[in-house]
Parts: C-alpha cells; structure tokens; sequence
C-alpha cells in the first residue's frame, strides 16, 4: 500500500494536467469570459483615452484657430488703413478737381462726368453724362488736367460716348510749338491710342520733345489746348511734307473724370 503523501502529490499533479489541458482545450472560452467582465472597464478607459485625444486635438485646433484669429486680424487692419488712405486720396482727388475746374471755368463752360467705361478697339470712352445735362454732339472734351482727350460722337439720355483723338476717324488742325511762330500741320489718330502730326512742310524745323496744340481753325476745338509731345519725326523725299508721331498727353489707364466743354 502506497503513503498517502505520495498518493495526494499524484492526485495533484494529475488535477494540475486536467486544469492545463482544460485550460487550453477552453482557452476561447477562458479568453472570451475575461473579455466579457472587463469590456465595460476597457469601454471606459477607451472613452477616457479618446477624450483624452479629442482633448489634446481641440488644444491645437484652437491654437490653430487663435493664429489664423491674429491673421485676420492683421488683415483687416491692413484693409482699415488702405480703406482710410483710399478715401484720403478720394478726397485730395476732389479737391483737386474742384481747384482745377475753378482755374478751367475762367475759359469755359464746363460739366464735369465720370468714366463708366473703356472701349481700346474703338479708341472710345463713356460717361455718365448725356442729353439730361445738356451734352451734345462734337462738344470738345479735356482731362482734368486741360489736355484734349476727344469730342462727344454719341449722346443718349443719360450717357454719351467720347472718341479720343487717337481714334481712326478723328484728324482736326493743329501746330506744333516752336521758337517761331509755330509749325501747322493736320493731327491724325491712328487707331490703339496711336497719334500722328501729319502734312508738315518738309522744310520745317521740329524737334523731338516740342509740344503740339489745337489751333481752334475748325470751331470744335479750343485754341492752345494741348495735344500731346512730338516723339519721332519721319521725313519722305519723295513727299512735300513730313509727319511725326505724337504721344498724347492723357493716359487712358488713369482716366477717370473728364470735362466736357459745352461753351467757349
């Protein structure tokens, strides 16, 4: 008969192989029963990790924002300061077309309009004036600045259109400045605001620079009134006369008030 020590250590460690083979036979069991009792403490931590996550994620998102904030910020000031100088500009801009337009006045009758609109093809311009303030056709128009610009070709109730001088249908008498009594010929436009001095007597002396003014032979335009600046003379021999590209005295692309000469 065997002890019974020896007998219990038997009993033991065959209990021990039942656990371990019943533990692995089990083991899907083993795990999903763990899983089962700690899924609503894993949930929790889970939760807590993803706040914690969206917490951090919602420190950046408002940095990020705090920044773009300052951006903005910045901007507007920026656009408050351009806004500020562009109504300081807008004002000096009135003021000086009211100077100008007293000093014109002393010479002519004059009403004053905007600039709505630009034709290049046409060397044509539009205001915001027409038959309602008393503009009619071939009236004679100047810049601010007492350069001719054109005459109206075109007049509706409240607008009318300009050609410019540089337009292919405009020519009218003009001369050029010089220590003499002066040099006339015939200013032509030559279409895209290009402008020449043409039937000039090939004896003439002209040079390059010298300034060229309305001669008010035909009744449209105003005497004196300047034309623009002789920059290229070309000469013929085969021709009595010479001609001479002028550039105009106004710039069209910062031409936004006119004045239109109803009387002088």
């Amino acid at each position: 008969m065997r002890p019974p020590l020896k007998r219990n250590k038997i009993l033991i460690m065959g209990v021990t192989i039942l656990l371990v083979l019943s533990l692995n036979f089990f083991q899907k069991e083993v795990k999903n029963f763990f899983y089962l009792i700690s899924f609503p403490i894993q949930k929790v931590l889970w939760q807590a990790g993803d706040r914690t996550s969206s917490f951090f994620e919602i420190i950046v998102e408002i940095k990020e924002l705090k920044t773009e904030n300052e951006k903005l910020k910045l901007k507007i000031q920026e656009l408050l300061s351009e806004n500020t100088e562009l109504k300081e500009l807008k004002r000096e801009n009135e003021d000086l077309r009211k100077a100008l337009e007293i000093d014109l006045k002393k010479d002519f009758k004059l009403i004053l309009a905007d600039v709505s609109g630009k034709d290049a093809l046409e060397d044509s311009v539009l205001i915001n004036k027409g038959l309602k303030e008393g503009i009619l056709k071939d009236f004679p128009v100047i810049t601010p600045q007492r350069t001719l610009l054109g005459k109206i070709d075109e007049v509706y109730e409240n607008f009318s259109r300009i050609t410019l001088i540089s337009n292919k249908n405009s020519s009218f008498n003009a001369k050029i400045i010089t220590a003499d009594n002066g040099v006339l010929g015939v200013v032509r436009g030559e279409g895209n605001f290009r402008v020449i001095f043409d039937l000039m007597p090939r004896e003439a002396t002209v040079k390059e620079g010298s300034s060229v003014v309305t001669t008010g032979f035909e009744g449209i335009f105003p005497e004196g009134i300047l034309v623009g600046e002789i920059k290229k003379i070309e000469k013929n021999d085969v021709t009595p006369f010479q001609r001479a590209k002028v550039e105009p005295a106004f710039n069209i692309k910062e031409l936004n008030a006119v004045f239109i000469i109803s009387d002088f």
